[in-house]
């Protein structure tokens, strides 16, 4: 029986689109590669499943590692992995079966490569065979997957998948609406404006904005290895754009929450107090483990918008609610949908939309608030209760001084236009100077 690696060799020297069209039964899935989470000590591979012919049943076969693991870079082993894929994908095409004799089609793969050695195809035959003077094409899906391999160094997790995310819907716009356009070759200005204008069409500008930085990222880098000639989408306009932003509480909305939480969702209204009297953010809430609760000092350990790893205290209102933590496993993640303190295997993204859609769901239907109302709320209305009574006792300056302390602001700037966009600082009255002269 023909060896599979054969196969595999033959078709890589050829790598290009095969002049054969074979309509075979679909009777595998697509290949894919398996990278490791990056990891380069770990071995990386190409993976498909096949139909068994006993069970019917698609089953998974051995991975194809080739020379790949060899590569000490994780842009190189992705390249050529992408190669392996898109040789291994028309292999299954033109009818290799790992269940049979492959004789016949091995005869012909090496007969095809025997007739083109020695001979420079013309221009006509180039488009024939879909190669050209400029070597081997990528696919858009390729093109991406290189350029994110190449970024994902200098990139966190959270932003990683970020990335991720928005590449998969541009691709699944793609298939949808130019499924004619494979080559990264053909991807221009206009078919990206097409999709940014579905984006802002469906969701919001800020939000397609945001697709237009990311994936104008990931061109620039396929344009310094030299893939694209040019970054097209920097050519591409923002929108302006209406910042976000959350109102805060009047003291009797905030009491209503606060005490019909306290019957109907007490795991709930404890992370929204972490918000309102710790000043944290909903994801640093969703951050934190048991462990990061130092008893002994009364404080949280947190990692910040802006930072790696900060501190605070956390203030009597807010120590004299939390439960028992001492006999808790310190690995726990303090925040779960059913306790305080235990296992909740999901991402930290997932964690915050949780409990933002609990949120809405357990108070902002039931109090019908507006859009503008949500967790994002209790921390604009604390910090604007202690910035109000600080101003009561000192000056301005010390007042901020002293809340920047509290909050974690990184600068007096940050605080007040923080203080600003919340409305937290007022003027005195000025019925004074609107008086005339003669009144």
């Amino acid at each position: 029986m023909t060896n599979f690696n054969e196969l595999i060799a033959l078709e890589y020297e050829n790598e290009y689109e095969s002049a054969y069209d074979l309509s075979v039964k679909r009777n595998f899935s697509n290949p894919k590669i398996y990278s490791a989470s990056g990891d380069l000590t770990k071995r990386w591979y190409v993976y498909f499943s096949f139909r068994d012919p006993k069970s019917g049943k698609l089953k998974r076969l051995t991975p194809f590692y080739g020379n790949a693991n060899k590569y000490k870079t994780k842009e190189d082993r992705m390249s050529v992995l992408v190669t392996y894929r898109k040789v291994l994908l028309r292999l299954l095409k033109q009818g290799y079966n790992p269940y049979t004799d492959n004789t016949e089609l091995h005869q012909r793969l090496t007969s095809k490569n025997n007739d083109a050695s020695g001979q420079v195809p013309t221009n006509k035959e180039n488009k024939k065979t879909g190669r050209d003077d400029d070597g081997p094409k990528m696919t858009v899906r390729e093109a991406f997957d290189f350029g994110l391999a190449r970024k994902e160094k200098i990139l966190s997790p959270t932003t990683k998948r970020g990335y991720e995310n928005k590449i998969k819907n541009f691709l699944k716009w793609l298939e949808e609406n130019r499924p004619e356009l494979t080559d990264i070759t053909e991807l221009n200005k206009q078919v990206v404006t097409s999709f940014l204008n579905d984006v802002v069409d469906r969701t919001s500008a800020r939000n397609r904005n945001n697709f237009r930085t990311d994936l104008s990222s990931i061109t620039q880098v396929l344009v310094d290895n030299d893939i694209l000639k040019e970054n097209f989408i920097k050519k591409i306009p923002t929108l302006k754009t209406v910042p976000e932003r959350n109102k805060t509480y009047s003291q009797e909305t905030q009491e209503k929450i606060f005490g019909y939480l306290e019957i109907t969702d007490p795991i709930l209204l404890l992370y929204i107090k972490f918000v309102s009297y710790g000043f944290l953010r909903p994801i640093e809430v969703c951050r934190l483990k048991v462990k990061d609760i130092k008893l002994e000092s009364k404080t949280v350990e947190f990692k910040a918008k802006n930072s790696p790893m900060k501190t605070k205290i956390i203030p009597e209102i807010l120590w004299n609610d939390l439960p028992d933590l001492e006999k808790l496993d310190k690995e726990a993640v303090l925040f779960t949908p059913e306790k305080i303190g235990g296992t909740w295997e999901t991402e930290i993204g997932n964690r915050r939309d949780y409990f933002s859609k609990r949120f809405k769901k357990v108070v902002k239907d039931h109090f019908d608030l507006g859009t503008d109302y949500g967790l994002y709320s209790f921390r604009h209305t604390y910090i604007t209760k202690v910035y109000r009574a600080l101003s009561k006792k000192f000056s301005p300056f010390d007042a901020k001084s002293r809340l920047m302390l509290i909050t974690g602001h990184s600068s007096m700037t940050a605080l007040e236009k923080y203080l600003r966009d919340i409305d937290a600082e007022l003027p005195e009255d000025y019925s004074t100077m609107l008086e005339s002269e003669h009144g």
